[in-house]
């Protein structure tokens, strides 16, 4: 699932949805994206969403993946 798309205009879940889908098991990967979006305009959904204190990055082929079903806490 995208969260926002290149510009920041695609549907994005809220922090509560993304919340209760990964609780849920629905969402098992997060990959980090590199800064792009939101530059004409859209929600601001997105930019609230974010896993790097909850979850352990690690590098696969160059991105940073987070596996969602092992917190570090």
């Amino acid at each position: 699932m995208p969260l926002g798309g290149f510009n920041g205009s695609d549907h994005s879940p809220t922090l509560a949805e993304f919340q209760a889908d990964v609780a849920a098991q629905k969402i098992h990967y997060f990959v980090s994206g590199n800064g792009f979006g939101r530059s004409s305009g859209g929600s601001s959904a997105a930019s609230e969403i974010s896993v790097t204190s909850t979850f352990t990055a690690q590098t696969v082929d160059g991105a940073t993946v987070y596996d969602l079903t092992r917190p570090t806490t």
